[in-house]
């Protein structure tokens, strides 16, 4: 499926292992909004990508990878773990169409509520969030590591 780009036409297709060299390094070149940790392990995103295999999107253009997000939903609520886009291809559309698609992936399985997390310096991202129709919501954020 095509996505909305002015510039070369952009394919978003779903995740495959093979393309986990290229995901990783371009979460790890997306900026401090990508906050990778112990779940985003190999072994840990196989865990994911069998759980919501769909939920797990790519986007190429000529070939090369330059976006991915990836999602999930738990039967009840929806959530985007991560989203990034090459430097020199962002403000094309391209994270747009992925959430898109994302959304509308998420929806179909009945989820009607959704979240994401943005650090409040990434201004950037939260902007980006809020044109697509994302509210940020007034919560106390609380995580613990489990052995």
């Amino acid at each position: 499926m095509p996505a909305e780009s002015p510039g070369a036409v952009v394919r978003l297709r779903d995740f495959n292992w093979e393309d986990w060299p290229q995901v990783l390094a371009l979460w790890q070149s997306a900026g401090s909004g990508i906050h990778l940790g112990r779940s985003d392990s190999p072994d840990e995103i196989l865990k994911k990508q069998q759980h919501d295999p769909d939920l797990f999107l790519l986007a190429e253009g000529e070939g090369e990878i330059i976006g991915a997000v990836l999602g999930g939903y738990d039967g009840r609520r929806g959530i985007v773990y991560h989203l990034a886009v090459v430097p020199e291809r962002r403000r094309e559309g391209v994270g747009r169409s992925l959430m898109r698609e994302l959304e509308r992936r998420t929806a179909a399985r009945g989820c009607v509520k959704s979240y994401l997390l943005a650090t409040p310096d990434n201004l950037e991202a939260v902007a980006f969030y809020r044109r697509l129709g994302w509210d940020v919501m007034d919560m106390v954020l609380m995580g613990k590591e489990l052995p």
